[in-house]
Formats: C-alpha cells, sequence, structure tokens
C-alpha cells in the first residue's frame, strides 16, 4: 500500500478563516447551508460567523455577491480542508465553466493558522484577500486585530478599500 496522507492533518487544532460567496440562484441559502455542512466536518468546530455582506462582483460581471466569513478550528491538514471546502461546492451546484464566473457557492480558505502556503493547488493567505473587501469586512468582524501573514493587519487593510462598497445585510 502506498504511504497514506494524514487525514487528521495537524495534532493539535489549528484556527482557519473560510470566505463564503455566492451570486446564483437563493445565495442567502446557500451561504446558510454551507455553513451548517461546515459545522459536520469532521474534526472541525464552526466557531463564529461573520454577518452576511452584499458586494458587488469584482473583476467579473454578474449579479452581487452575498458574502460571509466563518472562523473554525480543525485537525484536518489545510489540503484536506481544502478538499472537503470543494465537496460542499460541488453539492451545492458548483460550476466552473471560466475564471470568476458567477458562483452557486463559492469557499475560499482564506487563512490557516499564521501558516503560508504555496502549493499547486492552494496558496494560503488566499491571493488577492487583501484587496477585497467582501472578505476583509466580514473578517475583521470576527478577528479585527488579525494579521494577515505578508500583507498587515485587517484593520489596516480594509481601510485601504474605501473603494469598494459592501452592504451588511439584516439577520
Amino acid at each position: 500500500m502506498p504511504p497514506s496522507t494524514p487525514e487528521a492533518g495537524a495534532t493539535a487544532p489549528i484556527c482557519a478563516y473560510i470566505g463564503l460567496g455566492a451570486n446564483l440562484g437563493d445565495a442567502m441559502g446557500a451561504l446558510r447551508s454551507a455553513l451548517s455542512c461546515i459545522g459536520r466536518l469532521a474534526q472541525t468546530e464552526l466557531l463564529a460567523t461573520s454577518p452576511f455582506y452584499r458586494s458587488a462582483p469584482v473583476d467579473a460581471g454578474g449579479p452581487d455577491y452575498t458574502n460571509a466569513v466563518a472562523a473554525i478550528t480543525t485537525r484536518l491538514d489545510a489540503h484536506a480542508l481544502l478538499d472537503r471546502l470543494q465537496a460542499i461546492e460541488t453539492e451545492h451546484g458548483r460550476e466552473r465553466p471560466f475564471v470568476n464566473a458567477p458562483r452557486s457557492l463559492d469557499l475560499d480558505l482564506l487563512l490557516y493558522g499564521e501558516q503560508v502556503i504555496h502549493s499547486k493547488r492552494l496558496c494560503v493567505p488566499h491571493p488577492r484577500m487583501h484587496q477585497r473587501a467582501f472578505v476583509l469586512r466580514p473578517l475583521a468582524d470576527l478577528a479585527p486585530n488579525l494579521h494577515v501573514p505578508g500583507h498587515g493587519p485587517v484593520g489596516q487593510l480594509l481601510a485601504a478599500l474605501t473603494d469598494q462598497p459592501i452592504e451588511r445585510l439584516a439577520p
């Protein structure tokens, strides 16, 4: 048998942040359903969820997005967590016809502890997260003093993005 990749991942729980977005169909329903799925992941605990926000697509067309961020702890390694997130996207009808296509559900692994990961399948911190108000505003709701490795404090990064309107949605 070939050596197995560790499903359990890290021996100690890692705090990670997941960006959620959708702009097709019932976007709020898709995010709520995805949060429920994330909360049921093995070796993972959903700690907190930001409020939902509406924002215009960035570098893309289509309807406005509904976005949020979830804070979790997990014993899954980063690649195993990515696999689970992509499976949740697929269960929610996610298709990838072209780059930045409208989405029924988008789950991005934004941060995985303080780790910096650059592999063929995964880059953490998530590329461009430091340039996106729709990521930083909900992330700041959960962790206003968080530092994005290689980029700086969430609050300072968000303050530089006043040109990207974002609207908090009613619960």
